[in-house]
């Protein structure tokens, strides 16, 4: 399911590294835009208003999706328990709507690591293409 996973280096003062996944399911799979969006928000509680916009990339539309809070990540079954909430979180999500299927980037961390890498995202959303190598 995950095409790539990058780990950020926690800025000054956070405690914890940030993640960025890239997954894709294929043409159908892996639910809508409105659906993801509502489940990774879910994902928040104490959470800040969320900060949506759709935009252009290449020709593809991008759903972008910000939001701070007390992070609750989902376990997947099997994996072992480990911390369930990390407070002063940042997600900065975007939903790639490509002819391959729905591409999907979640970028979860510490807040002020997560900001910093916001920009480095939007350079990897910009590199986007309908075209298939």
């Amino acid at each position: 399911m995950r095409a790539a996973e990058y780990v950020i280096p926690g800025a000054a003062g956070d405690g914890d590294d940030a993640e960025c996944i890239v997954i894709t399911f294929g043409p159908g799979q892996g639910g809508g835009v409105d659906e993801n969006v509502d489940r990774w928000v879910g994902q928040f509680s104490d959470a800040s208003k969320p900060q949506r916009t759709t935009l252009q990339v290449n020709g593809l539309k991008v759903t972008r999706i910000e939001v701070t809070g007390t992070y609750s990540p989902m376990r997947m079954p099997g994996m072992p328990a480990g911390q369930s909430n990390h407070a002063g979180w940042r997600l900065i999500g975007a939903i790639v709507e490509a002819p391959s299927g729905l591409w999907f980037f979640k970028l979860t961390g510490p807040d002020a690591t997560v900001k910093a890498a916001g920009p480095e995202l939007q350079s990897l959303l910009a590199s986007a293409s309908p075209n298939q190598h």
